[in-house]
């Protein structure tokens, strides 16, 4: 695919154990907060029952108190990206702990919609800048080579949060109660916090970038071709697999699957398994073949699709292997979205990579956040006034919505592609014909 090779930012990154502290040491702090940010984020993909029954939600009600994480969330990506480039990774990663924390614990306390509104506007904030700074860290701190992969692993192991959300938060509710567990979360939070503050260093290879405004500062973190590609390689690969597992995946299980709860836990544990055993492959071939990263992109677009029809077509629920057959590809959708982390790092000047990784994780949650608001209006205007459950034939209608982020999403990826492949030729890099490529190796092998 495209995006130029070199050069990038963290290309004089030190090595593993320099400046006196381990890159592992550092890095690990870094992701168990984005571990417990996860957790934090999707927690209510496992309560979204328990929340209709506590705050007598409609599906639409239901989707905004998520849809509200998520517009915080994304809405504060530039800003929390500015933030990591003035302060630095330590900074923004405990403070966004400990705000998450609060969010959590109002969560918990909340017995009205709009005090659980302000706990999602907490948790959307203090998330914002999690991933984006472990990520920075990443490229501080690791050569040049391993950052593909290493962004991969990052991703692979604070997504398998999820996996809490899925096991023992779901074991917690179920057994403790809403109170509980939401207080539960807030005290781990709160750790994560004090984890970041006193593991979290600079490598000192980035100094922070001076005060300035903040209009012409994102407008040239932003510029670059190659960092709207991977703006739009990020919108159109994750939103699949966050719809089910942030929201709507567990209700469609149990109320148009027939699924029992420890069917529907296991699914979403698949999912992200999938997720995790896919990071490290998609990241290797990012860092094997740079000038064809599209290639991974377009593929999960075309599996994704695949998937949905092969759900969807049929009228009456599909048997449980076709269930873990649709989650496994949209899982894989997840770690290929860090492909276009992997643009922006190859398109940006490093002072300006906080705000262009920001700018670039703005896409898949923009595209999230219309998806799962999407599917709760189709819903509910698909199903009898009042109602808190929905039919098969409803959700088949609400999820046949998400074609239209993926159209979007897949156009603008080509588009962006076709001007970063002639800022390269620009630059004096060809990316040859696949015919080409084929042929050459062809030539070799004879």
């Amino acid at each position: 695919m495209s995006g130029a090779p070199v050069p990038v930012a963290g290309a004089r990154a030190p090595s593993i154990g320099s400046a006196g502290r381990s890159a592992m040491a550092v890095w690990t702090c870094a992701v168990i907060a984005y571990f417990v940010g996860v957790t934090h984020r999707t927690a209510l993909g496992v309560a979204g029952v328990e929340a209709i029954d506590r705050f007598s939600l409609s599906a639409t009600g239901l989707a905004a108190l998520s849809v509200t994480q998520l517009v915080v969330y994304a809405g504060m990506q530039i800003p929390a990206g500015r933030l990591l480039d003035r302060f630095g990774p330590r900074a923004v990663i405990t403070a966004g702990s400990l705000v998450m924390a609060s969010g959590q614990l109002v969560l918990a306390l909340a017995d009205s919609v709009p005090t659980a509104l302000l706990a999602r506007v907490l948790i959307g904030a203090g998330d914002a800048g999690l991933f984006i700074s472990a990520i920075r860290l990443v490229t501080e701190w690791f050569p040049a080579r391993r950052v593909p992969v290493m962004v991969q692993v990052t991703g692979l192991i604070g997504q398998s949060g999820q996996l809490a959300s899925a096991i023992p938060v779901a074991w917690l509710l179920h057994s403790r109660g809403w109170e509980a567990t939401f207080g539960s979360l807030a005290a781990v939070g709160a750790v994560a916090g004090v984890v970041a503050f006193v593991g979290i260093r600079s490598s000192g290879r980035v100094q922070p970038a001076p005060a300035s405004r903040f209009m012409p500062a994102v407008r040239l973190a932003t510029r670059p071709p190659g960092t709207r590609l991977g703006f739009w390689s990020h919108f159109v690969t994750p939103f699949s697999a966050n719809v089910i597992a942030l929201l709507w995946g567990v209700p469609f299980f149990l109320t148009a699957q027939g699924c029992t709860r420890a069917q529907a836990s296991l699914l979403l544990t698949i999912l992200t398994l999938t997720a995790m055993g896919t990071g490290p492959v998609v990241g290797m071939f990012a860092a094997r073949h740079p000038l064809r990263r599209s290639w991974a992109v377009l593929t999960s677009c075309v599996v994704t699709l695949a998937a949905w029809v092969l759900l969807l077509a049929p009228s009456t629920p599909r048997p449980m292997w076709v269930l873990v057959v649709f989650v496994i590809a949209v899982g894989a959708g997840g770690p290929v979205s860090l492909v276009g982390m992997d643009f922006a790092r190859t398109s940006t000047p490093a002072a300006s990579l906080g705000t262009a990784t920001g700018f670039v994780n703005t896409g898949g949650f923009i595209s999230t956040i219309g998806a799962v608001l999407a599917v709760g209006v189709v819903l509910q205007l698909a199903s009898p006034p009042g109602a808190t459950t929905y039919s098969l034939d409803a959700y088949r209608l609400a999820f046949s919505s998400l074609l239209v982020p993926w159209l979007i999403g897949v156009a603008g990826v080509l588009h962006s592609r076709r001007r970063t492949r002639a800022q390269l030729l620009a630059d004096g890099t060809m990316v040859p014909p696949v015919r080409q490529v084929l042929r050459r190796r062809r030539t070799r092998g004879t």
